[in-house]
């Protein structure tokens, strides 16, 4: 399982090397590209929060690679927001993604680093370092979905 993983992300990786617009033929390509990414990333901050909550025991190793994941797929997912994807598909993105691209720019640096902060914390093994930068994290998706994501 770990093996199909790394595999994944490496292809994810190899992948993001290409411009975003080589990427994606069509513009719905890119809206299930980004919403999968998102969907992973949420499902791995789950398991980061479960640890960080103490729903389940903390451990070091195992939260360190849900963070490289995270961090992956935080970088992914913004290389899918290429121009004619607000106009298709099934999406919650707003217009404001591009008409207002430098408040949104802002918002993917922002996020972007936060989750390099939560990649540092989680390299150090130390829980309270971790839960803070966790937290960061979460208040970054939560601002950007708030401005950006339809209810």
């Amino acid at each position: 399982m770990q093996h199909l993983v790394l595999a994944t992300l490496a292809a994810a990786l190899l992948a993001t090397a290409l411009p975003a617009a080589a990427q994606f033929q069509r513009p719905e390509q890119a809206v299930k590209y980004r919403q999968s990414a998102m969907s992973l990333q949420s499902s791995h901050m789950g398991r980061l929060f479960a640890m960080t909550r103490g729903s389940v025991p903390f451990e070091a190793k195992a939260a360190a690679e849900n963070i490289e994941i995270i961090a992956t797929l935080n970088k992914l997912q913004f290389s899918a927001f290429v121009e004619g994807s607000d106009k298709v598909g099934n999406t919650r993105s707003l217009p404001e993604i591009w008409a207002e691209k430098d408040k949104w720019t802002a918002a993917v640096a922002k996020s972007q680093d936060d989750v390099g902060k939560l990649l540092l914390a989680g390299r150090s093994g130390n829980l309270e370092q971790i839960k803070t930068a966790a937290g960061a994290v979460g208040q970054s998706c939560d601002s950007c979905h708030d401005t950006f994501r339809r209810k």
